[in-house]
């Protein structure tokens, strides 16, 4: 059984990302003039969201559906660094991920759609070498995440909570 879930399938994205195309309608001058805007300076909650996922660590389980056992394995990811990229709802993380015998850091840029204020990491359809193809949803609120997951005919759930970077001691 492939031992990795959403939030690994999420972090591994740069490793040769290639999405489905989906025809998209034309682009229209308010779309363009965001864009353009978010080219030159990231907006007050995109510069948040980066500062405040740059060294935060997750923490918490996955679930995988139909699964007899009912195991809720253990997750744990440390994002080293998170910036926003020219254009829209995209972010560079760097992150550490370990589980299983995996201990790697990997670069990934990653589409982060907004509910509001509330940050959701998207992913669809998306083809990770060595891997297969994922899609998966995580909602990032009030220091925990959450979120589902498919990878082919398996899926399941992810939750637990952020510990944020810790703050340099001021002397």
């Amino acid at each position: 059984m492939l031992r990795i879930h959403s939030l690994t399938f999420i972090l591994l994205l740069c490793c040769g990302n290639q999405m489905v195309a989906t025809a998209q309608p034309p682009a229209s001058k308010q779309t363009e003039a965001k864009a353009k805007k978010t080219d030159v300076q990231p907006t007050e909650r995109e510069a948040k969201f980066a500062k405040y996922m740059t060294g935060a660590k997750f923490v918490g389980r996955f679930t995988v559906m139909n699964n007899a056992d009912g195991k809720m394995p253990e997750e744990e990811y440390t994002i080293s660094k998170c910036e926003k990229l020219p254009g829209l709802d995209r972010f560079r993380f760097t992150a550490r991920i370990r589980y299983g015998d995996t201990d790697t850091e990997v670069p990934m840029d990653l589409e982060v759609k907004w509910a509001g204020e509330t940050p959701v990491i998207t992913l669809e359809n998306l083809w990770i070498p060595g891997l297969g193809t994922f899609s998966s949803r995580v909602v990032i609120h009030h220091g925990r995440y959450a979120g589902t997951w498919d990878h082919g005919d398996k899926g399941g759930h992810l939750f637990g909570k952020i510990i944020p970077a810790e703050k340099p001691s001021e002397e």
